[in-house]
């Protein structure tokens, strides 16, 4: 039986894309839902201004998410939105 825990992540994605962001923040949560996670709330704060510049950007669109999953899955969460070339940061803590 997995253990599940309750996280909050914060996304800053690229304002480049907003056109896209259904398609964005659908693969950020399938990622969880695909490592066997549970979504519980998603909020879009919307563009804004970035306290330092980030890959060029002054700006970035806020994308916040409380989710569930098994603790041992966060990591390889993390490497994946890593990777997301339309990802400029992501947070993942523990609630």
């Amino acid at each position: 039986m997995r253990t599940m825990k309750e996280y909050e992540a914060l996304f800053i994605i690229d304002p480049d894309k907003e056109k896209s962001l259904k398609e964005i923040t659908g693969s950020i949560t399938e990622d969880i839902t695909k490592n066997h996670g549970k979504i519980n709330k998603e909020e879009n704060w919307g563009k804004q201004r970035l306290a330092y510049i980030i890959r060029k950007k002054t700006e970035g669109i806020y994308y916040k998410l409380d989710f569930s999953i098994d603790p041992s899955e966060v990591s390889a969460l993390n490497n994946s939105y890593k990777l997301n070339a339309n990802i400029l940061r992501t947070m993942i803590t523990a609630k």
